[in-house]
């Protein structure tokens, strides 16, 4: 019988001593099934588009309890500056589903994100809250599904709080820093956004404001409403025009 010394299993010609595909084991079926819910996932092809989740509460400086769900920001800046070195890497897709978190921290990845030279889309589903606003208005365009949430509020303060008009001098500078980000990077206005932050009776023990899906898109803060699909598809947009651009 002919032989094949030099060819790999997927260079055999079909027939009957071609080896048949190696299929999971049960122990792989498994550990499919406790970590993803399912046997099969569909496998995601080389592509040209880099996709980062913030998912959870944005950890900071402070390790939080195991069992809350975090985005550790140690964890995402690096990525980001891989992406941004990556030649294969041309487009860079933000997905947010966050209750917010250390400030510091998502303003960190907000001005990274906001930084990059290379088209970005961000895209808020489920909520995008507190910390989490100025990282959905950090990329080129934002999206935001059709019954997501974004609650706009005062900065707060937890554990021990000195009572000396420093404190306050403080928080206030802080609160400034996350207002002049939101406004550089969207279309609201100061007022506006002010008045989101501050309006009393609609959040209940706290000041602020919960907007849904369309109603962040016509107060400015988010550019349009959408899923998946047109995020994408407004990503590989902005690729193609920046491929375009002379360099």
């Amino acid at each position: 019988m002919y032989s094949f010394p030099n060819l790999t299993g997927d260079q055999l010609p079909d027939g009957p001593n071609k080896p048949e595909e190696t299929k999971p084991t049960v122990d792989q079926t498994i550990q499919a099934i406790q970590q993803l819910g399912a046997v099969n996932v569909p496998s995601v092809q080389e592509s040209n588009i880099h996709c980062i989740t913030i998912i959870g509460q944005i950890e900071g400086h402070m390790i939080l309890p195991p069992q809350n769900k975090t985005t550790k920001y140690e964890h995402i800046i690096p990525q980001l500056v891989a992406a941004e070195q990556n030649s294969k890497i041309e487009g860079l897709l933000i997905i947010l589903n966050t209750v917010g978190g250390d400030v510091e921290a998502g303003l960190a990845i907000a001005e990274m994100i906001s930084t990059m030279s290379k088209p970005k889309v961000t895209l808020v589903l489920g909520g995008g809250h507190s910390i989490g606003v100025p990282i959905a208005v950090s990329g080129d365009v934002s999206f935001i599904a059709e019954t997501a949430t974004m609650t706009i509020h005062p900065i707060r303060m937890n554990g021990l709080v000195i009572g000396v008009p420093q404190s306050f001098e403080y928080l206030d500078k802080m609160q400034e820093r996350v207002t002049r980000f939101v406004i550089a990077h969207s279309q609201i206005t100061e007022e506006t956004f002010k008045g989101l932050m501050f309006k009393t009776g609609e959040l209940a023990r706290d000041i602020g404001t919960t907007v849904i899906g369309g109603d962040a898109v016509s107060n400015g803060l988010i550019d349009k409403v959408g899923g998946i699909g047109d995020a994408l598809a407004q990503l590989r947009i902005l690729i193609k025009n920046n491929k375009e651009e002379p360099v």
